[in-house]
């Protein structure tokens, strides 16, 4: 299956323009073959700490945009939104809208508290893995990436972890080492999709990747907008973990 990461920047709060700017880049990822194609974290708004602001609804207009990009081009869309749910508490939620209208929603387990995420958006406490075209897909979002044990926890069940990012350009080789660590440790895909551009004072480089499961990098983002494709497959997942067979070596934390 051909998935697609899209490295694109986002106008700072403006989900209507930065939408617009996305159609034509989600068509190419769609012309060329894509099943599944991933925009970055809060990809219509930027990582902004104003959820009173930018936040919608379960259901919203971003969602509601995924929702229709993925029914135009039948393939399945994934990204993060800043969303408010029935509860009323703001998260920070990775959303995966199908080709046939149905939706999936991964809340954030680790806000970012450098940047005061956790003060604004609450943590989520559930893991989600949904099959795409017969390949199990798990989504984290930015700063989950750090956090081996929550990878470590799907791994078994997992062919593809999805991470969308607004990764900053000072700590870039630590976004580029560990994708590629969460690939080797878990024997699985990793496809990490960053933005591009400035926000405030920030400045983002992209370093987009799709990582196979020995830790090879078969497409990789510069610091411009673009497409990266590549091939993934559950059948590689299941060779590399037959042929090295470390996953079951694992034990829990404090096990002898």
């Amino acid at each position: 299956m051909k998935v697609a990461a899209i490295q694109h920047d986002i106008a700072w709060e403006d989900a209507e323009a930065t939408r617009a700017r996305l159609v034509p880049l989600i068509a190419e990822a769609a012309r060329d073959g894509a099943r599944l194609i991933g925009l970055a974290e809060m990809f219509a708004t930027g990582f902004s700490m104003r959820p009173e602001r930018v936040a919608e609804d379960e259901g919203g207009p971003n969602e509601q945009f995924l929702r229709e990009q993925a029914a135009r081009h039948d393939a399945w869309l994934v990204a993060s939104i800043a969303q408010r749910g029935a509860d009323g508490r703001f998260r920070n939620n990775c959303v995966l809208a199908a080709p046939d209208g149905a939706v999936h929603r991964y809340a954030k387990i680790h806000p970012f508290s450098y940047a005061h995420e956790h003060e604004h958006y609450a943590a989520g406490d559930q893991y989600l893995t949904v099959e795409v075209d017969g390949l199990r897909v798990t989504p984290f979002v930015c700063y989950d990436l750090r956090f081996a044990d929550e990878f470590w926890a799907c791994a078994e069940v997992t062919d593809l972890y999805v991470v969308p990012a607004n990764w900053p350009e000072p700590r870039r080789e630590h976004w580029r080492t560990l994708l590629r660590a969460r690939a080797i440790e878990n024997q699985a895909f990793v496809m990490g999709i960053n933005r591009v551009g400035a926000a405030k004072s920030v400045t983002h480089v992209g370093d987009s990747a799709i990582i196979d499961p020995m830790g090879r990098t078969l497409a990789e983002g510069g610091s411009g907008e673009s497409v990266l494709t590549a091939e993934v497959d559950a059948a590689t997942v299941s060779a590399v973990r037959t042929e090295f067979v470390f996953l079951p070596d694992r034990r829990p934390p404090g096990g002898g």
